[in-house]
């Protein structure tokens, strides 16, 4: 089975300015894909270059075995989903027709739903448990409902990979879990290989298959959350002082930030002055 994407010596520069610097890796179909890393290291810029936001690039990325420059604008948006990062709230639009925005690329040139568009955007306000405000206006929801009304745009789509840059940022503790449940559900039960953006690294070691650390546009480490979520990686990668221990909830790794006043701690069984 071919990976889902592969992204091979990839390299975006803003200017003089380099973002990635060469980074090869792949994503394994149906797998949660988290992207973590502090702020500057290149995580949105990899988001936008993957969803061909950004075009400008070296190296390769191909989706399913195809390269990404064979598919027109259409043929893409048929199989990835994007989520950004800033939603606009002022859309005056209901629920369901942002919903059904979602079919546009399947849409004829008149551009009118049909039956079937109707169809797949029902089932998706119901899959994101929307569809009990989905005469509501756009505007007049809560920022934890936007956020499940444009995924069910993303899954009106029917893409086969959905791409989110920081879905939780800016949610409530509920809404957080709303979300990520949200996505183990879209992986369990459609298939969709989801690849995300997160700051909450305790929330990518609890739901990602695979985690991959990003510092100043390089790979610091990828894979499994036991392999890169450890004090080592972390501390190199965001450059302060944290406790890798094991979450009693499902026994991920789980961090826990050392704050300066803490001039003596003990990390991992070790005594280490800040």
């Amino acid at each position: 089975m071919n990976p889902a994407m592969t992204v091979t010596n990839l390299a975006v520069s803003y200017g003089e300015q380099q973002i990635l610097n060469g980074i090869s890796f792949h994503v394994d179909q149906g797998a949660i894909f988290i992207i973590i890393g502090q702020n500057g290291s290149g995580k949105t810029t990899l988001i936008k270059t993957l969803s061909r936001t950004i075009k400008k690039m070296h190296g390769e990325i191909s989706f399913f075995g195809i390269p990404i420059k064979t598919y027109s604008i259409r043929q893409l948006a048929r199989i990835i989903a994007v989520v950004p990062q800033n939603i606009a709230s002022d859309f005056p639009f209901t629920v369901e027709e942002i919903v059904l925005m979602g079919r546009s690329p399947y849409k004829k040139l008149i551009g009118i739903e049909d039956a079937r568009d109707f169809k797949i955007a029902k089932e998706a306000m119901h899959f994101t448990k929307i569809d009990s405000f989905a005469k509501r206006r756009f505007n007049q929801l809560s920022g934890g409902e936007r956020q499940r009304v444009i995924i069910a745009r993303a899954i009106c789509q029917e893409p086969r990979i959905i791409l989110l840059d920081e879905p939780t940022a800016s949610l409530d503790l509920a809404y957080q879990l709303h979300i990520m449940d949200l996505m183990e559900r879209l992986r369990k039960d459609l298939g969709i290989t989801v690849i995300m953006v997160s700051h909450d690294i305790n929330l990518a070691s609890m739901y990602a298959d695979t985690i991959l650390l990003l510092k100043n546009g390089n790979i610091t480490s990828i894979g499994k959350p036991s392999d890169v979520i450890t004090y080592e990686n972390l501390e190199k990668a965001y450059e302060c002082c944290v406790l890798v221990d094991k979450n009693p909830v499902g026994g991920s790794p789980r961090i826990t930030i050392v704050p300066d006043k803490f001039t003596k701690v003990k990390v991992n069984g070790d005594i280490r002055s800040k």
